[in-house]
């Protein structure tokens, strides 16, 4: 069973930085997509970033290109998302997602995930 447990997030002011962080566990070899999600009540969870551990492929939304980092330590099972220059509108729960595939037209799509996190709330105050 994929278990993910993410930790990380907290309270910053606008223009920090904060680092989640995803310990995954139960994946054995296979190769898998793990990707970050981010929700505030009344509207969707969307898709942050993802990186498919297959070929290395990483994705990003628009909204958070040149400023987020998506990276993963395979040989730990632990995903990172490094959040630099963090704006008010990023404030949301976080959530970590994998599964065993993904690409180009799957990745944001949370659906497209069988297994989450807990999620961790993320507040950036301006």
């Amino acid at each position: 069973q994929v278990r993910l447990v993410e930790s990380g997030g907290g309270s910053v002011q606008a223009g920090g930085s904060l680092r989640l962080t995803c310990a995954a566990s139960g994946y054995g070899d296979s190769s898998y997509c793990m990707g970050w999600f981010r929700q505030v009540v009344g509207k969707e969870r969307e898709g942050v970033a993802a990186v498919y551990t297959h070929d290395g492929t990483t994705y990003y939304a628009d909204a958070i290109k040149g400023r987020f980092t998506i990276s993963i330590d395979v040989a730990k099972n632990t995903l990172y998302l490094q959040m630099n220059s963090l704006k008010p509108e990023d404030t949301a729960i976080y959530y970590c997602a994998a599964d065993y595939y993904c690409d180009d037209n799957t990745w944001p799509h949370a659906d497209e995930y069988n297994y989450w996190g807990q999620g961790t709330q993320v507040t950036v105050s301006s």
